[in-house]
């Protein structure tokens, strides 16, 4: 879903992408990844590779972690300059103020320690690293929440109302990472959509938008379990001093919405 957008997005600020489907290149294969980079010879790599199955990563950790920890690591030891996108589940979401990228980390579930990882071992293989924390993905190339809520076939639904965060259009996010991956401010980033909501308000703005007519009921998080914890919060801020900015999270819906109707 990310990588097909940074593509396109590296494509219309004038750039040459190469793009490489998981049949092209195993990250978890160090040795793979070398060869590949070298005959490649990138300038920049955004490594959009990664197990994002958030409930399925409980049950699978070994394999989320060689993917997201292990394989980001590989990635970042041959690149010339990372640009690694992570999470805002590496927080716990304890929090009431957005995180800043300077806050304490401590991922709930799987999926985030394997994220956590990931990060780690960017920083740790390559100091020309950029780690982008961002949130709530959706995009018209993937599976995501608002495609879901889109495609119920029911006039009401239950949706979540005790997590809240940053809802982000992937085709904002794809043109920020290549911009970012043009400047020298190395580290930890966070980006994704301005302004922030609970799944609840996000379900009600998706039905607006599109003009259907759905009731959406809230709930709790233990009416509606899962297998992996959520961060109850966690709204993504910047303590840098030129952050990127992305559009608020609505602009995003809006041209998600736009796009997809091109799409089909």
């Amino acid at each position: 879903m990310l990588g097909r957008d940074v593509l396109l997005a590296a494509e219309r600020a004038g750039h040459e992408p190469i793009g490489l489907a998981r049949a092209d290149l195993d990250v978890t294969d160090a040795a793979a990844v070398r060869r590949a980079l070298s005959e490649l010879e990138p300038d920049v790599v955004i490594n959009c590779a990664a197990w994002t199955d958030v409930d399925g990563a409980e049950g699978a950790e070994a394999a989320a972690t060689a993917v997201n920890g292990r394989g980001a690591g590989n990635i970042a030891a041959a690149a010339p300059v990372i640009v690694q996108p992570s999470t805002d589940y590496v927080f716990d979401g304890s929090k009431r103020t957005p995180y800043v990228e300077s806050d304490p980390v401590g991922p709930q579930g799987a999926y985030g320690r394997s994220k956590l990882a990931g990060e780690r071992g960017v920083a740790a293989a390559n100091p020309r690293h950029f780690v982008v924390r961002t949130s709530w993905l959706f995009g018209v190339h993937g599976r995501n929440f608002v495609n879901t809520m889109l495609t119920a076939e029911r006039d009401e639904l239950k949706v979540v109302d005790d997590q809240v965060g940053c809802p982000t259009y992937t085709g904002h996010l794809a043109s920020a990472l290549v911009q970012l991956a043009g400047r020298d401010d190395y580290g930890v980033h966070h980006l994704a959509g301005a302004g922030e909501c609970s799944w609840f308000e996000f379900a009600g703005e998706i039905f607006r938008q599109a003009a259907k007519d759905v009731r959406v009921v809230p709930c709790t998080t233990a009416e509606f379990p899962r297998p992996a914890p959520r961060p109850a919060y966690s709204v993504l801020g910047s303590e840098r001093l030129d952050p990127i900015r992305l559009p608020d999270w609505r602009s995003g819906l809006a041209d998600y919405l736009a796009e997809r109707a091109v799409a089909r």
